[in-house]
């Protein structure tokens, strides 16, 4: 069982990002800490830290309900760079497979985004 982010678009051939929710988890976790901080850490997550306190574009994405819900296509436009950032940034690092593989995710996430922005779409947690 796992959950996926998808264009809310009503096109059924629209390409889509998958987890199980273990690794939605790391990935939000690795996102987090390239980020400057750890999300179990957070409100939310186990921690106390306010949401509020963390200052970065991608923080609609990591404290958001891991199956239900959307995000916006403003939102979905606003955390588009970051990622973009961050797989630009990463992409070579193949060392690691768990980096690799959260950079292949990113890089999945980032096409869903770009159709997301370009319908006017929201995405879906599902």
């Amino acid at each position: 069982m796992g959950l996926m982010l998808f264009p809310g678009d009503g096109d059924v051939t629209s390409p889509d990002v998958e987890w199980t929710y273990s690794g939605f988890a790391s990935f939000r976790g690795w996102l987090a800490r390239i980020e400057g901080f750890t999300l179990d850490d957070m409100d939310g997550f186990g921690g106390e830290r306010p949401w509020s306190s963390v200052h970065t574009t991608l923080a609609p994405l990591l404290d958001h309900p891991d199956d239900h819900g959307e995000l916006t296509p403003a939102q979905c436009a606003a955390i588009l760079p970051r990622l973009e950032e961050v797989h630009d940034d990463h992409v070579a690092d193949d060392s690691d497979p768990d980096v690799r593989q959260h950079v292949e995710d990113v890089g999945r996430l980032i096409t869903v985004l770009r159709i997301c922005v370009a319908k006017d779409a929201e995405l879906c947690f599902g």
